[in-house]
């Protein structure tokens, strides 16, 4: 699956149907995550940090058409996911909608993902479920040709997911299923088995076709202090500003320098 087959399968009803569900989880996860800066990574269409109040926010692309898709009114930039121009340490939220499912390598990516985060920041991830009835639709379609998603370079289970993260020493700090109905390609039979998402959510919440994981970076040592009024005075300034951030900029392409 490539950024535009999955811009162009947002556009039809199941995929409307799963874009105003994620839209709404993002937003309620995004809105009390503080800070000073917040990056998207991938699928334009979804403005998953417009409810996020942090004074920075990007979104990050990796092909510059598309720009076109954009429907954020936060900068966007051009990178590489799996090398992102960013400082070590420097960013306070990062979020993957469906973005680990693009990836050639998801294990580097999310390792550069960890590198940028600050000690203790926040990391948003959504994916298709490979154990709901979307996942087995999909599998069924690689048999016979009729694939109902648009096709993925693999589909990541929770419980791997969390592994990973688990290796790069994230916690996880909660998440969710959702998207309970059949994989219907029509707004009428989305709209006739609209039962299945409270029953899905109260009977057999793992089976959602998508799920979002809330996750926060831990660092031995660390730990969070208070407001600085409240602090004794430092000597030493400890905030890692990002370089050059304030020449960032709409629709600019950034190189990531040779040194972190």
């Amino acid at each position: 699956m490539n950024h535009s087959d999955i811009c162009s399968w947002l556009r039809s009803p199941s995929g409307q149907y799963l874009l105003s569900w994620e839209q709404a989880q993002f937003d309620e996860r995004v809105a009390d995550v503080f800070g000073y800066h917040a990056l998207q990574l991938g699928l334009a269409p979804l403005a998953a940090l417009q409810a996020n109040r942090m004074p920075q926010r990007w979104l990050a692309l990796q092909y510059p058409k598309q720009l076109a898709d954009l429907m954020m009114d936060s900068a966007s930039l051009l990178a590489q996911f799996e090398s992102l121009p960013f400082d070590s340490q420097s960013l306070d939220l990062i979020v993957l909608p469906h973005t680990l499912e693009l990836s050639a390598d998801p294990h580097q990516l999310l390792r550069e993902a960890e590198r940028v985060l600050r000690p203790e920041g926040r990391l948003l991830i959504s994916a298709f479920n490979p154990w709901s009835l979307w996942g087995a639709r999909q599998k069924i379609g690689h048999w016979t040709g009729y694939q109902f998603l648009p096709e993925v370079r693999g589909m990541i289970s929770l419980p791997r997911l969390k592994d990973w993260l688990k290796l790069l020493n994230f916690e996880l700090q909660g998440g969710c299923f959702g998207c309970y109905r059949p994989p219907c390609r029509s707004d009428k039979g989305l709209a006739r088995t609209s039962f299945f998402d409270p029953a899905g959510d109260r009977w057999w919440p793992v089976l959602g076709a998508v799920y979002i994981l809330m996750a926060v970076k831990r660092v031995a040592g660390m730990r969070l202090i208070g407001p600085a009024w409240k602090q004794k005075p430092q000597s030493v300034n400890a905030t890692a500003p990002i370089a050059n951030a304030s020449s960032l900029s709409t629709h600019v392409e950034l190189q990531r320098g040779t040194d972190d």
